[in-house]
């Protein structure tokens, strides 16, 4: 399935792309807002979309817009918060059907009036958000922070990126901190707000089978006048290891858990990279892994265990479920494989699976309207002009020699254990 997009400029700072399928019986507009990631603006940037959900001046209770999503056949609206690199992204998406199965043919503006309206016409009073909506928020983030800690294993993963980043932007939590929670009203958070749309990156996607007029209409209510954009700087890539770190941290937990944050240093944008992708599937990329095979399968010292790239970061993060008294036993085996795959000591047939394997997730990325936005997003983010058949035949052209070189870059940086209270 070969998608194009459609890239026009809106607005300064304004983008509309436009992706035309008839795969899928709904149609998608997603919003996306695209900030620097940083400790001052996380809070309130991950609380202003919460409260625009809420309610638009035409609709200003959550009863009144969900009942208008019903009678629009069904439509769904969805927010999202989160960081992609150091850049910190709200979502407001808008999902519909495809306008061949409705009878009303102005339906699709309506669609996008109502996502035009949710952004940009809040519910308000006393010319800011109103404080009861704010406050409610405030008090369902702090829920979402406080339950960060449910997920044990992503705690783990998150707590080790966290420690190994904590002097670059990439540690801010992107659903930022309790204690900033406090300092937000309804008033700063509405002039912060307005500063945002006012001075964002704005990508906005259109995913489906559409009609010319549909994204005329798209294009003219999102082409708004601005002056300043805020730039968006480029992530740092650590090289080398600077400092090495082991933290051990304690909790009520009937499982160990362990995160190993490495460093390789290959930016998205060095034909290496796709060396470390397939690095990364073969050590720990599922069933067929080095890691699964021999350190759960075979020593039987993991619940679960695998290895995970972060694009944007060039971070990769060895993760796993064991029991307490096995720490040192998984970590020297987790070295040694890395060290095994430093030495080229896997086959052919490895890297084959592995290639199918990271294809076979490539090509999922056509599966759902949504995931088309994320993919074409992300392309957009790193600069990629490639489409999924470019970035299929690069997977596949990797070389053994390729993947050993990516290995060799590779590099502990920082060892995170999540163990049971009064352990040490």
């Amino acid at each position: 399935m070969i998608l194009m997009k459609e890239r026009k400029n809106i607005g300064k700072g304004i983008n509309l792309n436009l992706i035309r399928t008839d795969k899928f019986k709904t149609n998608l507009i997603s919003f996306y807002i695209i900030r620097p990631l940083n400790r001052e603006e996380a809070t309130q940037n991950a609380l202003f979309p919460m409260v625009l959900r809420r309610g638009t001046e035409r609709f200003d209770t959550n009863l009144k817009l969900e009942r208008k999503l019903e009678n629009m056949y069904g439509a769904s609206l969805s927010v999202g918060v989160r960081k992609v690199g150091e850049r910190h992204i709200e979502r407001f998406t808008v999902e519909s059907p495809e306008e061949s199965y409705v009878e009303d043919k102005e339906y699709p503006i309506e669609v996008i009036k109502l996502l035009k309206e949710l952004i940009y016409d809040p519910v308000t009073e006393n010319g800011v958000f109103k404080k009861d909506y704010v406050e409610q928020e405030k008090e369902n983030l702090k829920k979402i922070i406080e339950g960060k800690i449910n997920d044990k294993g992503q705690y783990a993963i998150e707590r080790c990126i966290e420690e190994m980043c904590k002097n670059e932007k990439y540690s801010t939590y992107e659903y930022g901190y309790i204690e900033d929670i406090e300092k937000i009203n309804s008033s700063t958070l509405y002039k912060y707000y307005l500063d945002v749309l006012n001075t964002s990156y704005i990508e906005i996607f259109m995913v489906g089978n559409y009609k010319e007029d549909v994204a005329e209409e798209l294009k003219k209510l999102f082409s708004v006048e601005r002056k300043t954009i805020v730039p968006i700087q480029r992530e740092k890539i650590l090289n080398l290891v600077q400092t090495k770190n082991m933290i051990h941290e304690e909790m009520n937990v009937n499982q160990g858990k362990i995160a190993v944050g490495c460093r390789a240093g290959i930016p998205y944008e060095d034909p290496l990279y796709n060396g470390l992708i397939l690095a990364s599937d073969i050590l720990g990329g599922g069933a067929n892994s080095k890691l699964f095979r021999n350190i759960r399968e075979k020593e039987s010292l993991a619940y679960y265990i695998k290895s995970t790239v972060y694009k944007f970061k060039s971070i990769m993060v060895i993760d796993a479920g064991i029991n307490f008294d096995d720490f040192q036993r998984v970590l020297e085996l987790i070295r040694s494989e890395l060290d095994n795959m430093k030495k080229g000591l896997f086959t052919e047939q490895d890297i084959d699976i592995s290639k199918k394997s990271v294809s076979a997730s490539i090509k999922s990325l056509v599966d759902s309207n949504y995931l088309i936005s994320e993919f074409f997003l992300s392309q957009i983010l790193s600069k990629d002009e490639r489409n999924l058949e470019d970035i299929l035949k690069d997977i596949d052209d990797v070389k053994k020699d390729e993947i050993v070189e990516a290995c060799n870059r590779i590099y502990f940086d920082t060892i995170y254990f999540l163990t049971k209270n009064n352990y040490l």
